[in-house]
């Protein structure tokens, strides 16, 4: 009896040997963005199982709003995904003694770290752990609607004095509801980081001495440029966004209608810009603003999205194999585009050169190529970018905006509100 179940059993692994064939490993990545990065990245996973059939990735994905709170429910429980997409910022916050990700370099017989330049991995590496892959290098943008400058009849402003000047010609040739640029909260506080690099040569926040290195009446007169902004009506402040309702700027009806004149963003979120205006609008670069006597302009450089692998995952080798192919093979590159902004890997880089989708005209090259043109050292912080310092600051501009505080008062509550937080934000990456 047992010889005929031993021969039959014997039958069966040759009939069927995927029967009782290992199972294929199922792989979870998220990442956050708009439809057009959605369908590309589903593109590119497609390719990869192609290429990898036994190995199946679930995506996971959705839009900005939320996607961080999300993912820190998610870390804290031990139920992230395999592989994510980040923000650089969220470095400080996820792993603050650079353990809190997988370290990259225990990975690198999978991973080509040869794609990327030393220098490229410094600001993802924590104690000597590579915590994730730097998808492209972002900067802010100076960015302007050909057809409404068209309207207003003027240049696209080349100085800060210019720019002012042009928030005055825009109301009073076009009307009230027009502006020169609108800006979101974070992107106002970029702004005011480098306007105030090019005048005193000291950025905002320290990164080597953690410390927010402005006096007092460098910090008013930062929050002095803030009112110039909205007085000389170069940005609609938060009263006039708040009549808007909630949502992204380049949603709201007077960017769509051609309103808003431009935008101070980063160049990789540029094209959710120019997709929202009707023909012929489009999106041009203008001069970035630098003053006379300024040794630094100021550009706020830095890792605008990374890769990282899960520390839980229970799946390294095959998550590695994902990553290293999202950022390094031919078909991936094609698949996603510049959909995450130019990319920092050679073979993607050449891959999408070569077919003519890195092209100097396009708005985020050229935005890019024009600011890496100017002399800029500053060393971005992942501070400028935390939420609570951000929310400091909404509520600070608010003060300001709704006569609740002066201006001088507004500088002093936020300073004195930010320098506690980075205390707080240093002592705990610190421990």
């Amino acid at each position: 009896m047992k010889t005929r179940i031993a021969v039959a059993f014997s039958a069966l692994l040759l009939l069927c040997p995927s029967v009782f064939a290992a199972q294929p490993v199922e792989l979870r990545m998220s990442w956050w963005g708009g439809n057009s990065r959605h369908q590309a990245t589903l593109k590119a996973l497609a390719a990869f199982e192609k290429k990898y059939p036994d190995i199946k990735v679930k995506a996971e994905y959705t839009g900005w709003e939320g996607h961080q709170s999300r993912l820190s429910t998610q870390i804290a429980s031990g139920t992230e995904p395999d592989i994510m997409q980040t923000n650089w910022p969220w470095l400080p916050i996820f792993s603050k003694d650079g353990n809190g990700y997988y370290d990259i370099y225990q990975l690198k017989e999978w991973v080509d770290l040869t794609q990327f330049d030393a220098r490229d991995l410094l600001p993802v590496t924590l104690n000597g752990k590579l915590n994730g892959l730097p998808i492209s290098v972002n900067a802010p943008v100076f960015y302007y609607n050909t057809e409404t400058w068209k309207q207003a009849g003027i240049a696209y402003p080349e100085t800060w004095e210019a720019l002012f000047a042009a928030g005055k010609t825009f109301k009073e040739k076009l009307g009230n509801d027009y502006y020169p640029l609108v800006m979101v909260n974070q992107d106002v506080l970029l702004m005011i980081n480098s306007y105030m690099m090019q005048k005193y040569n000291l950025p905002m926040f320290d990164a080597q001495k953690k410390i927010m290195p402005w006096s007092d009446e460098q910090w008013l007169d930062a929050f002095r440029f803030l009112q110039r902004l909205k007085d000389d009506h170069v940005i609609p402040g938060p009263r006039t966004l708040a009549s808007y309702g909630k949502g992204y700027d380049y949603e709201m009806k007077p960017w769509i209608n051609n309103k808003w004149g431009g935008a101070y963003t980063w160049n990789v979120s540029v094209r959710m810009y120019i997709n929202n205006l009707a023909p012929p609008a489009t999106l041009v670069t203008g001069k970035y603003p630098v003053l006379p006597q300024a040794k630094d302009a100021g550009i706020y450089f830095k890792v605008a999205q990374m890769f990282s692998v899960a520390k839980s995952t229970k799946h390294p080798r095959e998550a590695a194999m994902l990553l290293n192919f999202l950022l390094n093979d031919k078909d991936a590159a094609l698949a996603l585009g510049l959909e995450r902004g130019i990319p920092l890997g050679k073979t993607a880089v050449e891959t999408l050169t070569r077919h003519e989708v890195i092209k100097k005209n396009d708005p985020m090259v050229a935005g890019l190529n024009l600011v890496q043109a100017l002399p800029s050292n500053m060393v971005a912080t992942p501070w400028i970018e935390d939420n609570q310092i951000v929310d400091q600051f909404t509520t600070a501009w608010e003060n300001m905006d709704y006569g609740r505080q002066t201006t001088g008062q507004a500088a002093a509550t936020f300073k004195q509100q930010a320098e506690r937080i980075l205390r707080k934000l240093t002592r705990a990456r610190d421990r």
